[in-house]
């Protein structure tokens, strides 16, 4: 991974963080207000969220909870009327909330080949990992207009990757999970299409891989911590104005479609 440049300082932005509770999404929450910005950390247990919050808060940070069932549209309303609320506009979306059904243990190998996955895991994945984000980002784009320079950030994977998926010399060749795999690269066209259409205007969104990470879905093996790849996101959601858009990043370099 290269070398991630500083960028500007937070102070009085407004974050959302999904899946934010826990592993990467609670590390990315803490890096962003760090940063000086007000981050709210979503996930569909509010008292999880609330709990991170809690932990948040005690180390001094502005945080707050809010309970987002990335899957519902009743509750992709209900954040846009809360922050509305209380914001009056979102500066940073970080669509961290993903999840990996149909790999095996520490998210390597997979259970099932393509041809044999089952429709209903496939589904599921693609409501979380693309859908989801999908639908969120247009509730909340909004908000995100209101700001002087928002921010998106898709957590992508580099399995998401076609140029990764077909050569035989990537080191995730092999990983071949059907729902995940293609869930990601879908993410990865929604950033590439939305991007073009806010081209021209102060509004950046890019796909990131925070890396293989030691947490509840990397397992125990992967080969970098939830602070780094968090650090990867935060990196993304705090660019500068000749900072890039339309992207897929990891670090400072730039991955392949």
């Amino acid at each position: 991974m290269a070398r991630i440049l500083k960028t500007k300082s937070l102070v009085g932005n407004v974050a959302l963080v999904t899946g934010g509770a826990r592993g990467l999404g609670l590390e990315t929450s803490r890096q962003l207000a760090i940063k000086g910005a007000h981050v709210i950390i979503a996930a569909r247990d509010i008292a999880k969220a609330e709990a991170a919050a809690e932990s948040l808060l005690r180390e001094g940070f502005d945080v707050s909870a809010l309970k987002l069932e990335v899957t519902s549209a009743a509750d992709h309303q209900a954040a846009y009327t809360a922050i509305e609320s209380l914001h009056g506009r979102l500066d940073i979306l970080i669509n961290n909330a993903g999840i990996l059904v149909d790999g095996g243990e520490g998210a390597l190998a997979p259970d099932q080949p393509p041809s044999d996955a089952r429709s209903e895991t496939v589904r599921g994945i693609f409501e979380v990992n693309f859908f989801a984000p999908v639908f969120l980002t247009q509730t909340l784009l909004p908000l995100i207009k209101r700001s002087e320079a928002g921010q998106i950030v898709n957590v992508s994977s580099i399995r998401g990757s076609l140029s990764h998926m077909s050569d035989p010399a990537s080191p995730v060749y092999l990983n071949r999970t059907l729902g995940y795999n293609t869930s990601k690269a879908a993410l990865n066209a929604f950033t590439i299409l939305l991007a073009e259409e806010l081209r021209g205007t102060s509004i950046k969104i890019n796909a990131v891989h925070p890396g293989w990470l030691r947490t509840d879905m990397g397992g125990d093996e992967a080969d970098m911590s939830a602070q780094e790849g968090a650090e990867i996101a935060v990196h993304y959601a705090s660019l500068a104005a000749n900072g890039p858009t339309g992207g897929f990043f990891f670090g400072d370099d730039r991955l392949p479609w």
